[in-house]
Order: structure tokens, then sequence, then C-alpha cells
């Protein structure tokens, strides 16, 4: 962290201010458009990622994250899946933001309400909101946001850990995914994001400009996976992760 130059307070006033305005703008203009298509699921979700690309560039930008992704086709893909991706940072949601692709629809905690504009947003967007302390209610709407993304043939974005990393190493995964991934039968994608704990430290308003790298796995098939065996299955993405990371 000593070799990285922090953003100064009138710079970071100036970013945060923008940022915010940024952000409050494109949330209130989707959440009207959403509204307007609240029966409409499907719709939403696409409306979610729309609002997404176009708040989470600009605020990495003004983060001071140069991102680079050199796998970027493989996010595009036509095929469905479950796109798992590590959490170290606050910069990682506008990360996800602008790289999920649209179909791909949201798993994040319900404290994500507390945001203005953007927990609303959210919520509005068909994405799901858990309840993390809660875990029968957790399950239940699992099942349902499976049920919903096998029915439209949606993706799912999901960030395993469940809370930042503080260090930038991976903790210890939820068993959501594997869960999502039994009742659709998608395949999990990793999507590793190297660097953001470094441009914005994890339980911090600090930004230090540099470089954020994002790199996409190759998919790995769970056709065989089975309930007798969910932690081996977490294990096994949480280790290939873990390879890539270091």
């Amino acid at each position: 962290m000593a070799e990285r130059k922090k953003i100064g307070p009138i710079s970071f006033a100036l970013r945060f201010t923008l940022g915010f305005v940024w952000l409050g703008f494109w949330s209130l203009f989707c959440m009207c458009l959403m509204i307007l298509a609240l029966p409409f699921r499907t719709l939403r979700v696409r409306l979610g990622n729309f609002c997404g690309k176009m708040i989470g560039p600009v605020v990495s930008w003004l983060v001071g994250a140069k991102i680079t992704n050199p796998d970027s086709d493989k996010l595009n893909s036509s095929r469905p899946a479950i796109f798992v991706t590590n959490h170290a940072s606050a910069l990682d949601v506008f990360i996800g933001m602008a790289l999920c692709p649209y179909g791909g629809c949201g798993v994040g905690k319900k404290e994500i309400l507390k945001i203005p504009f953007f927990g609303l947003a959210y919520w509005l967007a068909g994405h799901l909101l858990i309840d993390r302390g809660n875990n029968a209610k957790a399950v239940a709407s699992m099942k349902k946001l499976s049920n919903f993304v096998k029915a439209k043939d949606l993706s799912i974005w999901i960030w395993p850990e469940g809370t930042r990393s503080l260090d930038g190493k991976l903790i210890p995964f939820k068993k959501g995914f594997v869960h999502l991934a039994l009742a659709t039968g998608l395949p999990v994608v990793p999507v590793m994001v190297h660097g953001a704990h470094k441009v914005w430290p994890a339980k911090t308003m600090q930004f230090y400009p540099g470089e954020v790298k994002v790199e996409v796995l190759d998919p790995i098939d769970t056709k065989d996976w089975n309930r007798n065996s969910i932690d081996e299955h977490v294990e096994q993405v949480k280790s290939i992760m873990s390879e890539a990371l270091s």
C-alpha cells in the first residue's frame, strides 16, 4: 500500500460528489423505467444491467481504477452461467455492475437497501437480496431465484464469500452458489478481480489509483454435482479461484 499514492482530500471530495450524483441520476432514471415494467421481472433485470453499465465504469474510473479485461468475450457468451467472483473491496460491486452480462441476475445482501438510490434500484431490478441472518429465508429465496433464471434462461452473478476480505485473499465460501448450480444445472464461471482491494481497501473511504485486472476462468461443468458432495464442490471452486488469485 505504501507504494501507491492516495488521492488527496480535495480530489476525493470532487470524485465522491460526482460519483454520488452520477449514481443517483442513473438509479432514479432506471427506477422510473422499472416501475413502468413492474409486472415484467425479466425486463427489469435487463434494465438493471443497463443501469449497472452506466454506473459501474464511471464510478470505477472516478475511484482511480484502470480496469483491464482481456477475457471480456467469455463474459458475453450467449450461454447462461453462474458467475462467481472474489470480494475484497466495495469497488468489486461497481466492477461487477460493469461486467455482468445482460440477463444476469445479481445476488446480494439485504444491507444493499441502505445505499441511497442504488439500493432501491437494485431491488426494483429484480435482483435477489437475501437475509444471511435467516438461513430458512435465504434458502427459500435461492430456490425461487433458481426457478426464475431456469425458466427465463438467465445468468446469476454472485460473491460466494458473502462479505469483503480485508487482505485480498479468499475467505470461506457460502454454499449458496452450489445450491443454485444444483437447481439450475448451469456451469460455474469464476471471475477473478485482481487488485481492487489495493485501489479501494475494504472498510475504508480512501482511494489509491492503480490497475485492476479482470480474469475470467474456464467454465466448471456442474452436471455431475450432487447434494451429497456440496462441501467438496465448494472447495473445488474455491481452490481453483485461490490458485488463480495467487
